[in-house]
């Protein structure tokens, strides 16, 4: 098996490897939570055909099924048998894989031949399980991975129905890369005082860079185009949110001249089995793919994931996002976010223990469409600090006109203002009246005061209305309208 695992080109173990193996061959119960990527698989593989090698007994059950693997996909199905080989390609024990979309014929033949591994999607198991065509009543040892995926496409009840055609004792690997609350349920109700392994937090690689870029749904097209020309990128995968855009975006990309193959639900699984070799070989630059049909893809060449839709959970970003930055490699994450991902975009934020770089697309044409490079909250926090600065200027103006009027008015002037309008007298012993604010004047042949002319309310009466030509418009914008109704437009 050593050998096996030194040409699969393992010569260090991962620190979920070296963390859950000991405690898979001790024979304990094991819940291990890592992110994608991490080299889960090995760390279930290797245990199981350890415990193969030492189980030399010769019985009439020999091969009799000792060990299932219940996964969400067929991809992770076909991925997960292809460690199995590698690994244990120098060993006796052969494996076979089960899931639907296939012909379930050959299937039947082989488990009628015997097999020591069985890695299955649970909806096909059932299948065999209802028509009697498999026996699991000798399996020694139960692998659940990817078990958060499985929730995710409600294949927990199906996973509970298999569970009451396994014997007890066995035992149990439980392998997800988060966990809500119904894994946990589940995990209580299969687990025999399980040892916990949790690499890090629950969230994307560290070697995975992310940038948030704003958009539109009309411009995503032509910005993922402009992208892709002007970046220096490996493999790359692009996510979408439905089957449909998968396919149409793949067709649009290939016609611009990218290597690209399409990756969704709607396929048929040798077309599905084709693009994903097709990708790992290098055939095809890019991978457009919906969330569920790329599970279990592990192309350790993948260096950009673009999220050309913001995916619905952050659980669902975490898978995305693990398809890059694999065996230390490192990865940038690119996702096209519109105005409704704000909310998922915090959550994000939040698990990520930062903020996540806002970027505009350099010499991208946005068509009137203006990317804002600030969040929400530092936008509204800009927005209060403006208004909070503009009112404490509005409220300094105002107590320095109210300080500079108190210091102007003095309470024993006779005629109440600021200043005695009598500034002295002249050589004839008339008082001058010298202020020129105040509204009366004094004559001095008379030696009385006369009300001045209000000059504000006599430039009011004169004042006339200017359109943009600089014409003058006494009647006003709402006359001109009403002026030009019923004339034919030029």
């Amino acid at each position: 098996m050593l050998s096996g695992v030194e040409s699969a080109g393992y010569a260090e173990p991962t620190p979920i490897q070296e963390r859950s193996i000991p405690i898979a061959l001790d024979g304990h119960d094991l819940l291990g939570l890592a992110q994608t990527g991490t080299g889960k698989t090995a760390a279930f593989v290797l245990p199981i055909l350890n415990r193969l090698s030492k189980n030399t007994r010769h019985t009439e059950k020999q091969k009799a099924i000792k060990a299932l693997i219940v996964v969400p996909t067929r991809e992770l199905a076909d991925q997960v048998n292809q460690a199995i080989e590698d690994y244990g390609q120098y060993t006796e024990f052969n494996s076979i894989t089960i899931y639907g979309g296939v012909n379930k014929n050959p299937q039947d033949d082989k488990l009628a031949i015997g097999t020591d591994i069985v890695v299955a999607c649970p909806g096909r198991l059932l299948d065999h399980i209802r028509e009697r065509s498999i026996d699991l009543s000798s399996v020694d040892i139960l692998v659940i991975d990817e078990a958060d995926t499985m929730c995710d496409m409600g294949f927990l009840p199906d996973v509970r129905l298999i569970l009451e055609h396994l014997p007890k004792p066995r035992q149990t690997l439980f392998f997800a890369a988060t966990m809500p609350p119904e894994i946990r349920e589940l995990t209580s109700d299969m687990l025999d005082k399980p040892k916990t392994v949790q690499i890090g937090i629950l969230a994307p690689a560290k070697t995975v860079s992310h940038a948030l870029y704003p958009t539109t749904d009309k411009i995503k097209k032509r910005m993922v185009m402009h992208l892709l020309e002007r970046t220096a990128t490996g493999q790359v995968m692009i996510f979408t949110r439905t089957k449909r855009r998968a396919r149409f975006l793949a067709e649009d990309l290939e016609k611009t001249g990218f290597r690209v193959a399409p990756l969704q639900g709607n396929m048929s699984q040798n077309k599905r089995q084709k693009a994903i070799d097709g990708f790992r070989k290098g055939k095809y630059d890019i991978l457009v793919a919906t969330d569920l049909a790329s599970r279990g893809i592990d192309v350790t060449e993948v260096t950009h994931v673009i999220n050309f839709d913001m995916p619905n959970t952050v659980d669902t970003y975490i898978h995305r996002i693990g398809r890059t930055g694999r065996a230390h490699n490192q990865g940038e994450a690119f996702t096209f976010c519109v105005h409704e991902d704000e909310a998922l975009i915090r959550k994000v934020e939040r698990v990520l223990g930062n903020r996540i770089e806002r970027r505009k697309l350099d010499g991208f044409d946005y068509g009137g469409y203006t990317p804002t490079l600030s969040s929400p909250e530092e936008t509204s926090s800009r927005n209060k600090a403006s208004t909070s600065r503009s009112i404490s200027t509005n409220e300094g103006r105002q107590h320095s006109n109210k300080q500079g009027r108190f210091k102007r008015r003095r309470p024993n002037s006779p005629n109440g203002r600021g200043r005695s309008s009598i500034q002295g007298r002249d050589n004839n012993g008339i008082p001058r009246h010298a202020s020129r604010s105040d509204s009366t004047s004094h004559d001095n042949t008379t030696g009385t005061s006369q009300p001045k002319p209000d000059a504000l309310s006599h430039r009011r009466s004169n004042s006339k209305t200017f359109n943009h030509k600089g014409k003058s418009n006494s009647q006003g914008l709402g006359s001109r309208r009403n002026s030009n109704r019923g004339r034919a437009r030029p």
